[in-house]
Order: structure tokens, then sequence, then C-alpha cells
């Protein structure tokens, strides 16, 4: 049953609540935030939710579970900010800390509302398109996505013109792709690879290279031990659509999104993404995904910075330590590229994680505008508190693997003998665990140490996300040769290359928009005070594109 579209959230005033769980700050704000949710809200572990599609309706309760849903309610309860402290005299369990992986229905998330930020508006029809695609695979599919430039623009001209690239293209993906059109990219969530790649390969032969001659049980080894998890098969066409998809094992795609193993796949989450079937414990999984990207984005800024900013810093860590981007087979402005024409969308995954943090929050007194979410062209201010127990409480919530290495990165910056070293960790671990009965984790000595140096961070964060997706991303790169063979490789680098041209032609034409700009026409003797006309225009033109940094000053680092 087709969703009902209610109106895109909007604040109530230009400051965003600081305190409150997620849940909490979901019950009370949802109908602002969720344009999927309808009726009042009702917390989901009295109201089971049918587990698959995207499916969010509660059913009826037992009298056992609504008493528990009236005890949350209770003022005496914890209340767990996502980077804060709790109140009250009694734990609570804590979706983040102590994720459930296991789950299998969507009755099982946290509340009923849970992750709806992950679900991005599209076109309607063409959602319905690329659903049918998932329909022409009788392999089971669990999870997903569609991706890429092909489902999100990344810019506002119509593509080359030309034959497009779809042999048989639908009305819908003609309407959405006009011109030559793009390729669409796709990851299907599988729990069995192997059954999968099995019947998959007795019903799509040709979607495989020489490779699936070998089997499906050699296409899953390559599969699942060589690269990032991911099998690619490119340029396959269903239902007249050219399309790549990559397979990955469930099991796979939550462990990388929760604990940041190879950053591949999670990082292709932290951007923009259209959710074609969902899975309650990928939700889960990438809802951690989403707030360790935000976490990470934060420390390696200054106290004031706009959204466009935070969204780059976001989208950018994906492309850290990616080949492409040094092999010159990426637009070198991708990522530019993406968050200007994606804005709405980066609002809608991480507003409401924003809001929620107690150290940061929107600035901008346009954000007391109604509407202002739907706004593509405005870039409203953000600031964040530098405390360093704050900041510190960030680094330690960070996913272990990727924290460790970290840890490791500042323990040869600050010549920290191994013994020393192995005593810091073993403290922050028992913190840790004596943390999860009682409070929210809490950062260490170590931890508000990291936080306060700033210069340390902007160094040694991007070389630890340099280092976590490197390896993975080569080797998937050198794997895609073989499981898309010769000639289609050939194809995906020959467009990759024309993609980094038009990138730097894109930055040709702008430094020489930039130098033009520059070049301000002299006025003629006869005007009256030309230069106190120039410096009205100017004082006016910049109070209004920064009016928050006179309004809201920025926090001392």
């Amino acid at each position: 049953m087709a969703l009902r579209q209610l109106p895109v959230p909007i604040f109530r005033s230009a400051a965003p609540p600081r305190t409150g769980a997620l849940s909490r700050f979901f019950q009370e704000r949802k109908r602002f935030w969720y344009p999927y949710s309808t009726g009042p809200f009702r917390d989901v572990s009295s109201q089971p939710a049918k587990s698959g599609g995207d499916a969010h309706a509660p059913s009826s309760a037992s009298s056992n579970n609504a008493q528990r849903s009236a005890a949350s309610e209770s003022p005496t309860e914890a209340r767990d900010t996502v980077d804060g402290s709790s109140s009250g005299s009694q734990p609570r369990a804590d979706w983040e800390e102590n994720p459930d992986l296991n789950i299998s229905t969507f009755s099982e998330l946290p509340h009923e509302n849970f992750g709806v930020n992950q679900h991005i508006l599209i076109n309607q029809e063409l959602k319905e398109a690329l659903r049918q695609i998932l329909w022409q695979f009788r392999a089971p599919i669990r999870y997903a996505i569609a991706y890429g430039s092909g489902v999100f623009p990344q810019s506002t001209g119509s593509s080359a013109s030309g034959p497009s690239v779809h042999p048989a293209p639908g009305s819908a993906i003609r309407a959405a792709q006009p011109g030559k059109g793009k390729m669409i990219d796709m990851i299907f969530g599988v729990s069995y690879s192997q059954h999968w790649h099995s019947l998959n390969l007795t019903e799509h032969r040709d979607h495989y290279s020489m490779v699936g001659s070998l089997g499906s049980g050699f296409v899953t080894s390559v599969q699942e031990k060589w690269g990032a998890g991911v099998y690619f098969n490119p340029y396959v066409t269903v239902n007249g659509t050219m399309i790549k998809y990559g397979v990955v094992n469930l099991d796979s795609l939550c462990q990388d999104l929760s604990g940041w193993q190879t950053l591949y796949l999670a990082g292709r989450l932290q951007k923009p993404v259209k959710i074609l079937r969902d899975d309650a414990r990928v939700r889960l999984a990438n809802q951690i995904n989403l707030i360790s990207a935000l976490r990470t984005a934060l420390l390696m800024l200054p106290p004031s910075f706009s959204e466009q900013q935070l969204y780059g810093a976001i989208a950018g860590i994906s492309y850290m330590g990616d080949p492409r981007m040094s092999l010159r087979t990426e637009n070198p402005r991708k990522v530019a590229n993406i968050v200007a024409n994606q804005m709405t969308n980066f609002r809608r995954l991480y507003a409401p994680l924003i809001a929620d943090l107690p150290n940061v929050q929107f600035t901008d007194p346009r954000c007391s505008q109604v509407g202002w979410h739907d706004d593509p062209d405005i870039d409203v201010r953000i600031a964040q508190d530098m405390d360093p127990t704050k900041r510190g409480n960030m680094v330690c919530r960070l996913p272990k693997a990727f924290r460790e290495k970290l840890y490791f990165q500042f323990q040869r910056r600050y010549q920290i003998p191994q013994l020393e070293f192995d005593t810091l960790l073993e403290a922050s671990s028992g913190e840790e665990q004596g943390s999860t009965r009682i409070k929210r984790r809490q950062g260490g000595i170590f931890d508000r140490r990291i936080a306060a140096d700033q210069d340390g961070l902007a160094l040694l964060l991007p070389r630890v996300i340099k280092k976590t997706i490197a390896w993975p991303s080569t080797s998937q790169s050198i794997k895609g040769f073989f499981t898309a063979g010769t000639a289609k490789s050939m194809r995906y680098l020959g467009e990759k290359a024309g993609k980094w041209r038009e990138g730097r032609r894109q930055q040709a034409r702008n430094s020489s928009h930039d130098e033009t700009s520059k070049q301000v026409p002299l006025k003629p003797p006869s005007s009256p005070a030309p230069s106190s006309d120039a410096s009205s225009q100017s004082e006016s033109s910049s109070s209004s594109a920064g009016a928050s940094s006179k309004e809201s000053p920025r926090p001392a680092p």
C-alpha cells in the first residue's frame, strides 16, 4: 500500500532540542520530521510491525508489552542522549551501545519510527520502476538499495546527448534520465550468498563473466574472501534498463555498517540512497553508521561551519583512500557535486541526528522559517561545543575497530611507551564494560586528550580513514577485472576517465568564472559616491549571507 506523503518537517524555533534520546526525540517531533508517519505515536515495543518492504504499520499489542511501554515513559527512567550523559535512577537499554543485530522483524527495533530518516523520497514512478527490476530476480533479495548519479543527479543539467545507455527504458527511467542517461547502481543484501548465486547463475548466466562458469561456490569465495565482500555484475540489462548490481551477505553488510571494518559499503550508505527493500537489522546497523559518520565529521570541523561543509566532510569519508580518486578515473569534484545537488536529502538523513546531539546545533535564524528544509539553495550555519569532555565522548563512541586505529596513531604522535599505552587501553576498556549497565560510555583521559588536539585530529583522522578504506577498495577494484570481464572492465575505466576529464573542465570553467568576477569595472567619475554605494552593497550581501555569525557568536575552540 502506498504511503501517504505529508509535509517535510520544520523546526518550531532556530534552536533544535538539546536533550532526550533519539526515541524520545522521534516521539516528540515525529509529525515534523517524518512524512511516512501518520496518526499518534505508538511505541513499537507494544506495536509489532510487519517485517519487510517499507511497512511501518503497527498492529495490536500484548498487555505485558503495553506495561513496559507505559513504564518507559516514567520520568524516573534514565534518559540517554546520543552524546550526553544519562539522568534518572534506572538503567535503560541503548540501541547504540548494545545493538542486537540478530533481530528479524521491525517490531524489534527500538521504536516504531526508528531509522525512518534513511528512507529518501524520490519520484514515485521511478521508485516503482526500480522495484520492478528486483522482481526479475527469482533468487531471494532481503535488502536492496539504488544509489549513485543514475538515481540522484549530481549536476543540474541533462546528461550528454546521444543514444541512451538503456536499451529499452520505461517511461519513468526516460523521464528521470533525459539525454544519454546513466547506468543505475544497486546493492543486493542476501542471507546465503552461495545459494543466491546458484539460483542466479541458473536464471541469469549472462550476467556473469567467465568466473561464473566455475560454479556458485567459487563465485561466493571470490565475493567474500577478496576485496570488501561484494560481487559486482556491471552492464546488465533488466527490464530494458542498464544496471550494475553488487551482491553482499547481510552479515558482512551489518558488520561493516556497525563496525567500519572496511568502510566500503558503510561509506556508500552514509550518502543518500533509495531503499527499495528494507531489512530491520540493516536499518539498525545503518543508523549506527550514520551517527558514527556525523561524529567523525564533527571531530574534523571547527567550532562553527556551514551545512555544506558538514555534508561535504561526511560524503568525503568514502572517497578518502579510494584509488579511483588518485588514478584519474573519477571526477575530482564528485564530493562537491553530490552535496550541492543533494542538500535536502542530506538534511533528511542527518538533521534529526544533529538535533539530538547535545554539543551541536543549528544557529542560523533561517532555520525558523517554514519549509527551509525543502530549499536546496540555502546553506545554514551550525555550531558545536569544543569542550574536550563532550568531544572525548564522541571519540570513545566511534566504532571499536576504527577507534583502536585512531588510538594507535595518537600513541605514535605522543610517543607513548607501549606499556603505558596498554594501561590506558585497559582503563578505557574497563570504563566501557562498567558503563554498559549503568550509563552511556564516557570518554577517558586519553579520549579527552585526543579531542583537545584539534591539529592532531585534522591530520590523523583522515589518515585512519584512508588506511581503513585503501586496501579493501583497491582489492575490490582489482577483483572487478575478473568478475566483470575484460571488455566490461575497459568500458568502465573509459567512462570513469571521461568523468575525470569532465571534472577537470568543470574546475577550469569555475576558475575562469571566479577570475572574471574579481574584475570589477570602474565607475565613471560623474557617478555620485561610488565607493559608498559599493561598500553598502557589500555589507548588505555579507549580512544576508552570514546572518548567523552576527546573531550567534561562534564558541571558542
